[in-house]
């Protein structure tokens, strides 16, 4: 399955490019940038339209920042008019590449999420009270993104060479790896590992497998052929993807231990919150009004068994 024909001029069509700058505007109206950006839109639109028609156009630098929230992270912020040609590619390709990605993968997918992954987790563990649990994630993953491979993976799809020439000048715009704060970052990232998806399912044919972008699960009443298929993913990431395990993350246990997943533990007859995501969200709800605070933890504690949790929390942030 191939993008058909010659789509690039659907990308700087000038209602794609407003479209793109509405998005990026999208909860960020008041920010600096934006207001700048606004000030001349449709100069600033006509502008990116040329450079992309006359194919001229050259990535910008970034701003870089570090946040930590879970763990530290190194984030690329690129400029405004950078990320409008990031949604006009991704309106255009994304749809396309999402159809042959794997049901089971949910980060960055519309329609998908934490929320669908956790629950869908949940639902097949109350298939078997005995299954054991491979868990792993990606040791660096978005710094390991091998560009080369990247961009083969894509060209299977897309015989268009001025979309091509764009994707790689997005993908080179950053030295190593993709960086956090693209859009595109997000639809590479599960372009990247949807290779790894087809090999599990289809060479490995593994029945129960749950992947949320570097993280993922998979299930087996049988511990000794989870230690085989540890290792054959070993190897697949390492000679196919370039890619290596996070040890601390890699385990194999009897699911009556508990799955920490996305924020939460789930177990077999119910679903509670992990303690130290607790702990950082109450951190960011203080100083919050109570509607801010109410629908932030609602968002966050609703697949869980938390009544009591919830009442504490609350009484001593608002009482």
């Amino acid at each position: 399955m191939k993008r058909k024909g010659n789509f690039y001029p659907e990308i700087y069509n000038f209602s794609n490019l407003y479209l793109s700058f509405l998005q990026v505007r999208k909860g960020k109206r008041y920010k600096k940038e934006i207001l700048e950006f606004y000030f001349n839109l449709e100069e600033n639109l006509f502008d990116i339209q040329k450079n992309l028609k006359n194919e001229t156009y050259k990535h910008g630098d970034y701003k870089t920042f570090i946040v930590r929230d879970s763990k530290k992270r190194e984030i690329k912020a690129p400029r405004v008019r950078d990320r409008v040609v990031h949604h006009a590619l991704c309106n255009l390709i994304n749809p396309f590449f999402d159809n042959t990605f794997y049901n089971y993968s949910y980060a960055c997918r519309k329609g998908k999420g934490n929320h669908m992954a956790v629950a869908d987790v949940k639902r097949k563990l109350n298939k078997k009270d005995d299954f054991y649990c491979f868990q792993s994630d990606i040791s660096k993953y978005f710094d390991s993104v091998n560009h080369c491979f990247l961009y083969k993976i894509i060209e299977k799809k897309i015989k268009d060479v001025k979309v091509l020439k764009l994707i790689r000048e997005i993908i080179e715009s950053n030295e190593k790896g993709i960086p956090i704060g693209n859009l595109t970052s997000q639809l590479f990232a599960n372009i990247y590992l949807n290779e790894l998806d087809q090999f599990i399912k289809r060479k490995l044919n593994i029945k129960y497998y749950f992947r949320y972008m570097d993280d993922f699960l998979i299930f087996s009443i049988d511990k000794k052929y989870l230690r085989e298929i540890k290792e054959k993913v070993q190897i697949f990431l390492k000679e196919k993807l370039k890619l290596e395990y996070k040890e601390k993350a890699t385990r194999i246990f009897p699911i009556s231990l508990g799955i920490d997943f996305l924020g939460y533990i789930i177990f077999k007859e119910y679903i509670v919150l992990r303690k130290k995501t607790v702990l950082r969200l109450v951190k960011k709800l203080k100083g919050k009004d109570f509607s801010i605070a109410f629908y932030t933890w609602k968002a966050y504690s609703k697949k869980s068994k938390s009544y009591n949790l919830t009442q504490k929390i609350f009484n001593k942030l608002f009482c």
